[in-house]
């Protein structure tokens, strides 16, 4: 069982505070204002599956198809925090009415992009740089011993998604609640505050991509 425990804490913990559901919210409910709780609470779910699958992918396959293009993690590093920095900054800058994503329609669909899978899983939820941990951690698992060790290490793997995208549809399903109790201003202050701490993520991604690329070179 210390196999099942320790992988799945570092892969919970090493995914938490980039994810940060907590942190992403604000900005959640901030894009679907216009949204009822039941919508909401169904594209919160829609979410969390979406960011499940999207880990997982990432865990287990995503080395694989970094190298059958000839792609080296810090490149994704590079390239998705920029991505992610430029998601904060727009958020950062965006005046007091903000993007507010479109609901669907009579028939249950929009007319632009899935707003359950972009911006809400990605880049909110699970950016780039979610993705390049996931593929940092599925590129470093454990040696097993044998079958059994094999079927511990994937089963906490896939446990611990689980359990980050069960943390997710909380995060967002009872978001409302807490900005409730902040008001409009402390809501107002909390967004802003963590499109800059998004922003600082994502300068932090491209330094950390950049510098491994320059100690390659």
């Amino acid at each position: 069982m210390n196999t099942f425990a320790n992988t799945f804490l570092l892969i919970y913990a090493g995914l938490f505070p980039i994810v940060n559901p907590i942190g992403s919210a604000p900005i959640f409910l901030s894009l679907t204002r216009l949204w009822s709780a039941a919508e909401r609470k169904a594209l919160a779910l829609r979410v969390s599956v979406n960011s499940f699958f999207l880990l997982l992918g990432s865990l287990f396959v995503g080395s694989h198809v970094l190298a059958f293009f000839g792609i080296t993690l810090p490149v994704v590093r590079v390239a998705g925090g920029m991505v992610v920095t430029a998601f904060g900054w727009k958020l950062l800058h965006e005046d007091d009415s903000p993007q507010i994503l479109k609901k669907p329609d009579a028939s249950g669909t929009t007319s632009g992009p899935d707003a359950a899978f972009y911006p809400l899983t990605m880049p909110l939820t699970v950016g780039p740089g979610s993705i390049a941990v996931a593929i940092t951690l599925g590129s470093q698992w454990p040696r097993p011993r044998d079958v059994a060790d094999l079927l511990l290490i994937i089963g906490a793997a896939v446990a611990s998604l689980l359990a980050m995208s069960v943390t997710v549809y909380v995060a967002y399903r009872f978001a409302d609640r807490v900005m409730d109790a902040l008001g409009a201003s402390g809501t107002k202050a909390v967004i802003q505050l963590t499109a800059f701490i998004l922003l600082c993520i994502g300068v932090e991604i491209v330094w950390s991509g950049a510098n491994a690329l320059i100690g390659h070179g």
